[in-house]
């Protein structure tokens, strides 16, 4: 290492005092109250136009989500929301996100009709005057939509909430305090009341189901996970292609986007109410249905059937969605319009456009691997290359292996890329990297 002159040498010694103090100065405990502000929003317009508009906002006792890195992003998600404090301008915290309404823009009926969807953010609850900036961007990453506001922390019309008493919760695996842990809620939908025992069983199967995969079976003192039990007036959830539809707390269905095996539900606004106060910032839905399908949304939900036999599977790959932001690596062409042009670079960690594949997985491939790799019959789940077919698409887009758990429900593994990003994630999320 090269010795610096002692002038230049005490001049970087203050600018890294400087970088420690402003690091330090990021701390939760300075700019915010524990306390959880909802922002509730509506996402609406078609295939061409983005428009968002502020509801409602509400807050509850107790902050339950990151501590750490609060101003910087891990992903671009399909959409950011930004909070600077009033008086000096900084950044004092940043999400991202993506959303169903975004999904619902690429499909053939936004050309023929607008639409309004529920959004809810939680974010911590500024101890000052704070200022949102809430962006919605397109397939290549281009602001679309985007909307400024106050939040003033003394406003009256802030709506306190509390946790229901009547709320039936427990926790499944406490591994400590909130503020250290990542707090996972599995919520019951389609379950009878005396299915209670049934659901609760099922949570666990699913725990285990992740556990079983790395990064989170060695991270898994990483995570608390709650179990929330909503009675439901009628068993399982509908089923629009079979005629079959149910009474269930969140309005649960298939058919999402006329997608047989699509599970959703777009009532955010009731699912956030029945958790509010519980110590939650990701979200499982389980649906009490045989029925094949779930659905996963990066910083938003997931819900999968939990009684079909490719459930813990499904479960597995939804979670890779909706808290790592890994994308689908299956294709088969028949999407109304390409979500990944070949001019963009995607921002999901495990599929690239070769637009800016240096920002990928590049760093993990074997010297003199060649672009585009050719399947072989080996090492199908662990050998790193850039095999195209991903993303919805055959052509132009490329992923990392042959096989992974983000691909089909046989892979036994998320592949190297994919748990890397996970473990980033998880780190992101639990240790400060000085941002």
């Amino acid at each position: 290492m090269t010795q610096l002159p002692r002038p230049i040498w005490v001049v970087v010694s203050i600018l890294l005092c400087l970088c420690c103090s402003y690091a330090k100065a990021q701390s939760f405990d300075e700019w915010f109250q524990d306390k959880t502000l909802r922002l509730d929003y509506t996402f609406s317009g078609d295939n061409r136009n983005q428009y968002i508009s502020l509801d409602e906002m509400k807050c509850s006792a107790g902050w339950f989500g990151r501590r750490v890195n609060l101003d910087s992003l891990l992903l671009l998600g399909g959409g950011q929301l930004c909070m600077k404090d009033s008086e000096t301008g900084r950044v004092i915290y940043r999400h991202s996100f993506s959303t169903l309404f975004q999904e619902w823009q690429t499909t053939e009926e936004a050309t023929r009709v607008k639409k309004s969807f529920e959004n809810v953010f939680l974010v911590p609850f500024p101890k000052r005057p704070a200022d949102i900036l809430i962006t919605l961007t397109d397939t290549h990453n281009k602001v679309k939509g985007e909307l400024r506001h106050h939040v003033d922390p003394q406003d009256i019309l802030i709506r306190p909430i509390s946790t229901d008493k009547s709320t039936d919760w427990k926790y499944i695996q406490k591994s400590g305090d909130s503020k250290e842990k990542i707090d996972v809620v599995f919520v019951a939908e389609g379950y009878l009341k005396r299915e209670k025992k049934v659901f609760l069983q099922d949570c666990r199967n699913c725990i285990e189901a992740l556990k079983a995969h790395e990064p989170f079976k060695s991270m898994a003192d990483r995570f608390n996970f709650v179990a929330v039990m909503l009675p439901s007036q009628e068993q399982g959830v509908s089923i629009p292609h079979k005629n079959d539809w149910k009474e269930t707390p969140l309005s649960s269905s298939f058919d999402t986007f006329y997608s047989n095996r699509y599970l959703t539900t777009l009532r955010l606004k009731k699912l956030h109410d029945v958790l509010a106060g519980l110590p939650y910032e990701h979200i499982i839905i389980l649906a009490n249905t045989d029925n094949y399908g779930g659905g996963g949304i990066f910083n938003s939900y997931l819900m999968s059937a939990a009684h079909n036999n490719q459930n813990l599977p499904v479960v597995v790959h939804e979670f890779g969605h909706s808290f790592a932001g890994l994308a689908d690596e299956y294709y088969y062409d028949d999407q109304y319009e390409t979500m990944y042009p070949a001019d963009t670079e995607p921002w999901e960690p495990n599929l690239t456009t070769l637009v800016d594949f240096g920002s990928k997985w590049a760093d993990m491939m074997e010297e003199g691997v060649q672009i585009p790799t050719i399947p072989s019959g080996e090492d199908k789940f662990t050998k790193v290359g850039v095999y195209e077919g991903g993303g919805y698409q055959s052509k132009g887009v490329y992923r990392p292996v042959q096989e992974c758990r983000m691909k089909v429900n046989q892979a036994p593994v998320f592949c190297p890329v994919c748990e890397r990003a996970i473990r980033r994630m998880i780190e992101y999320n639990t240790t400060n990297n000085g941002n």
